[in-house]
């Protein structure tokens, strides 16, 4: 079995997550299935059935985070004291040669990927393009509009 990278940081984040669901809201639901249990009837009450609803979709997400978690293997980017190119960990900055707009992404394993906080998958085109890659380097990448060329700007280690 292949293991997933993930950051020290993701990581983190996920047994936190996993934490509070396994420990805090797993008893929070039980609680609400009793309380609504103690209201009679179980075929028409509502408050039951989302409950029980509630309960399935936390209990799959406790599997799908322990999966991840014994899948995943830290990489300790920041140890490596590779800053003169991007690799796993690093963030970038790049510069979109056609409209000169640009745009930093910290480039992070797949489960801890979220394009709303920058974060993208080392296994998305754009970071298969960047990875190895230095400052001043010209880079084609292919999206779903088509082939972009971007600058690289910047790299940081976070």
């Amino acid at each position: 079995m292949d293991k997933k990278p993930i950051t020290p940081e993701g990581q983190k984040k996920l047994r936190e997550e996993l934490d509070f669901i396994k420990n805090i809201k797993r008893q929070e639901i039980i609680d609400a299935i009793s309380e609504a249990r103690a209201h009679g009837d179980l075929k028409e009450n509502a408050e039951y059935h989302a409950a029980r609803e509630e309960q399935g979709l936390n209990e799959a997400r406790i599997r799908e985070l322990e999966d991840v978690l014994s899948r995943s293997q830290v990489i300790e980017y920041l140890e490596l004291g590779i800053e003169d190119r991007v690799i796993f960990g690093s963030t970038v900055t790049i510069k979109d040669l056609n409209s000169n707009e640009t745009s930093s992404y910290q480039i992070v394993g797949e489960s801890e990927a979220n394009i709303e906080m920058s974060t993208i998958s080392l296994t998305t085109p754009i970071a298969k393009a960047l990875l190895k890659r230095e400052v001043g380097d010209i880079v084609e990448v292919e999206t779903p509009g088509g082939t972009k060329e971007v600058e690289i700007i910047d790299i940081k280690l976070v």
